[in-house]
């Protein structure tokens, strides 16, 4: 599949704004942690891989998905650069057969295009199947929230161009929650919030467990239940 979003977005690429701009190695004592962590019980190969920022680090996979054996690298604050910074790290070695993805909500209120994310997006997919070809790519459109409403605009348009792309590769998802996290009058729902109107309450992460199940459910878990 040819690079299609580089291709036609690259003048994007080279105009980073300065607000985007990564401190160096911010996150390498969160890597550094993980790997420790692996050291000491290296988690099994070819299962689900979790990683992104806070609503990732926050989700507690092991009790909305006891069933599965998910692998969590959530780093609270990061963006989707961040995870293709790390991908040989926090990702390649666990070979995953499924990666969910969600990071692109600090990206876009740290001043980055929706071109631009769109851009780092196909970058990760292309670094994970470059060496995983076979690896299936879930990725979680930027939400709807309280705090960054008024970004709501320049996430969609992420979103869109994302799904597009996603659309042109069988081994690429894209799930958005839109609709569902917004109420009657098409504002965030409070009660899908914690306090600080950014991050997802108890009840938005059920919603999200159960919208994305059937994407993390293998064959041998469907042969199971028969």
């Amino acid at each position: 599949m040819l690079p299609l979003i580089a291709v036609a977005l690259a003048g994007f690429v080279a105009a980073i704004p300065a607000a985007a701009q990564q401190t160096p190695d911010r996150f390498e004592a969160n890597v550094a942690a993980f790997e420790a962590a692996d050291k000491t019980a290296a988690p099994p190969k070819g299962e689900i891989l979790f990683v992104g920022s806070s609503t990732i680090q926050r989700w507690d996979t092991s009790r909305y998905f006891p069933d599965l054996k998910i692998i969590n690298r959530g780093i609270s604050g990061s963006e989707l650069a961040d995870a293709l910074k790390y991908v040989d790290r926090i990702v390649l070695p666990y070979e995953p057969r499924l990666i969910v993805v969600y990071a692109g909500d600090n990206d876009i209120s740290a001043g980055w295009l929706s071109e631009q994310v769109a851009v780092i997006f196909e970058r990760f997919t292309r670094a994970v199947h470059a060496k995983l070809p076979h690896t299936k790519i879930l990725y979680i459109a930027i939400k709807p929230s309280i705090l960054r409403w008024t970004q709501i605009d320049r996430m969609r348009s992420a979103n869109a161009i994302i799904r597009a792309y996603c659309e042109r590769d069988d081994r690429l998802a894209f799930v958005d929650f839109d609709t569902l996290m917004l109420g009657w009058d098409d504002k965030p729902r409070p009660e899908l919030f914690v306090q600080d109107g950014l991050h997802l309450s108890p009840l938005g992460y059920q919603i999200w467990t159960a919208v994305i199940r059937p994407y993390l459910v293998g064959p041998e878990q469907v042969e199971a239940k028969r």
